[in-house]
């Protein structure tokens, strides 16, 4: 028996030193690791439209895993009804009434928190936002720079404002509140698709530039969920009905499911994650990918087709039999041979016709008539 510092080795053969058993405050220091990870204990955080729907629940949560959170409402009595039931719930949530359209007051709702938080502020959520779905054509000005301000502009500007908070605590995370109306396409409210799709690209924007600054951001994009906004559809039975037919779970989302991630974004766990769009929608959004997929939409497959005078032809077909085989031996010096065609599974077939010719135009489409079980998908003359 050799004894070495690293290893005992018997009969010259090194055994392989056995993982040291974990002591108590080894386990303890893991644990303690685990829970910093999974905790927002300590962090401040900012909620706009924090009292109705989504913002609700991010607030909820938000506070619920320890974070200090201040909100904004347009409505004084709404804010302070919900204030209260948080004070009663334990959690640490101070609010202001806010119109995050207006420029003044954005900038007022800023000044609130960095002196609420010492001029430090690890979580931004952006999620104020409204609709008003209809056709493009029947959309107005003042539609227009509604949605805009609310969706789009409300949000850059608060990122603005915030950044400097942002960057002072060290660590930080923005989230918006996009929509699958932003990543797909829908049939109605494309000023809305717009101003979320702007949205996600912000969130890809902003992650890399502001990297260096230690701020995370993302964008969570939900499909239809039951909040206030989401009613003006699902309260009818019939949009309902379509609008569950769509979604693979078969139901709309509901404000909790939503919030849980946005929370799990803002956490250390998730440190890792930043300028990523997420959609939270049941698969409606990977539905919408699978119908209108590539490879779909660049496949021919199954299907038909009578091509003239072309390298790339299916049925290839000349009034020469010389020059067609002259051709043919052209394209195969240029690696367009039947060959290589056969060799990568293409099923390619031709014939000799003068096409100025009625009966061999007339035996010609009689070939093709025998070939393809008289169906015929398409049809190219050059």
């Amino acid at each position: 028996m050799v004894v070495s510092k690293n290893a005992l080795i018997f009969g010259g053969v090194k055994q392989k030193q056995l993982p040291r058993r974990l002591e108590s405050r080894d386990i303890e220091k893991e644990m303690n690791s685990r829970d910093k990870r999974w905790s927002l204990k300590g962090m401040t955080a900012l909620v706009t439209g924090g009292t109705k729907g989504i913002g609700y629940a991010i607030v909820e949560e938000l506070a619920g895993l320890g974070a200090i959170v201040h909100t904004c409402s347009r409505n004084e009595v709404d804010l302070n009804d919900c204030l209260s039931q948080w004070e009663k719930k334990g959690f640490q949530v101070t609010g202001s009434v806010c119109d995050v359209v207006s420029k003044t007051q954005r900038e007022e709702l800023i000044n609130k928190v960095s002196s609420l938080f010492d001029g430090k502020l690890n979580i931004l959520i952006n999620n104020v936002g409204a609709n008003r779905p209809k056709a493009t054509l029947e959309y107005t000005a003042e539609d227009y720079s509604f949605m805009m301000s609310i969706n789009l502009e409300s949000a850059y500007h608060l990122c603005q404002l915030s950044h400097p908070l942002l960057k002072a605590s060290g660590s930080a995370n923005i989230v918006f509140l996009s929509s699958v109306a932003g990543v797909v396409s829908l049939e109605v409210g494309s000023i809305y698709s717009a101003t979320k799709g702007a949205i996600n690209q912000l969130a890809k924007n902003l992650a890399c530039e502001w990297a260096k600054d230690k701020i995370r951001t993302n964008s969570v994009a939900p499909w239809f969920i039951t909040t206030p906004l989401g009613e003006m559809f699902l309260g009818n039975k019939k949009k309902s009905a379509v609008i569950n037919s769509r979604c693979p779970l078969g139901r709309p989302g509901e404000p909790e499911e939503v919030s849980s991630l946005v929370a799990f974004l803002c956490l250390p766990a998730a440190s890792y994650i930043t300028g990523q769009t997420i959609t939270v929608d049941g698969g409606k959004a990977e539905r919408e990918r699978e119908m209108s997929s590539r490879g779909r939409r660049w496949s021919l497959e199954g299907m038909t087709a009578r091509h003239w005078w072309n390298q790339r032809n299916w049925w290839k077909n000349s009034r020469n039999e010389i020059e067609l085989n002259d051709c043919l031996s052209q394209w195969e010096k240029k690696g367009f041979q039947v060959t290589e065609w056969e060799k990568k599974g293409f099923q390619v077939t031709g014939s000799v016709c003068d096409v100025v010719s009625k009966t061999q135009r007339e035996e010609l489409i009689n070939k093709v008539s025998s070939l393809f079980d008289g169906e015929l998908n398409i049809f190219q003359y050059i």
